[in-house]
């Protein structure tokens, strides 16, 4: 049994530790860690309402700033995730009420919800960036097969259906996250009470929120598979590259 599980984890490719250490480190450092701060350090004899703030911060927006110099390149949602959390801190800190941080929660995911939408008339559809990555899709194989049976231009209505389903689950995301700080931002700012409802917000925020939005993703994702096989007539596993 030892000797198969080390196997196993020897013929793990550098890609997946690199996937399994990037998820692991968005979970610790943009949940976990700032969760068990604001929840558990806020109180007058820790470290108080706006130190556990500033602290539970810190990690989200290292980690994200670190991300940013490691991928080497700019990356749009790391920028935001990163503008969201100061956008946040700077509302917690300056103790304005609940209703500022809702409207937050809700603006993030809406303008993506929007970006997506108007990128179906851009070169930089985000429907290829997030589901088709042409590191994962071999494109030139994809267009040859779909021009083989004259169905480019009704795989490109596909997609737009797609980009529906996809702002559909940002749109949704934004519903959810308005009622979900609604809901559990109660307190008086600038309280120990705010702050840790602010973490117990944080730590239901992926249940709540990203679960129904990725069973939305996942619809899309699907949708998109069946119309390649059905307009290509081949597998669309066919059209994946092939891991090194």
């Amino acid at each position: 049994m030892t000797n198969q599980t080390n196997n196993s984890t020897q013929t793990q490719t550098p890609k997946q530790s690199q996937q399994n250490g990037g998820f692991l480190g968005n979970l610790a450092f943009n949940i976990v860690i700032p969760v068990l701060i604001l929840t558990n350090l806020s109180g007058e004899d820790y470290l108080g309402p706006a130190w556990s703030v500033v602290c539970a911060l810190i990690f989200p927006i290292g980690f994200g700033l670190w991300d940013l110099k490691k991928s080497g390149k700019v990356n749009g949602f790391s920028v935001l995730g990163i503008v969201s959390v100061f956008l946040t801190g700077g509302i917690t800190l300056l103790e304005l009420p609940a209703e500022y941080i809702a409207i937050k929660e809700a603006a993030i995911p809406g303008l993506l919800g929007i970006a997506v939408l108007i990128s179906q008339y851009t070169k930089k559809n985000l429907v290829k960036l997030l589901i088709l990555n042409e590191n994962v899709i071999n494109w030139p194989a994809l267009n040859d097969a779909l021009e083989k049976k004259n169905n480019i231009a009704a795989f490109t209505a596909k997609i737009k259906i797609s980009s529906y389903i996809l702002a559909g689950s940002f749109f949704l995301s934004s519903v959810l996250n308005y009622v979900l700080a609604k809901v559990i931002l109660v307190s008086e700012p600038g309280t120990t009470a705010y702050t840790e409802e602010l973490g117990r917000m944080t730590a239901l925020s992926y249940p709540v929120i990203m679960v129904p939005s990725v069973i939305m993703m996942f619809i899309a994702l699907a949708y998109l598979f069946t119309q390649m096989k059905r307009l290509t007539g081949e597998d669309f596993f066919s059209f994946f590259h092939e891991e090194e």
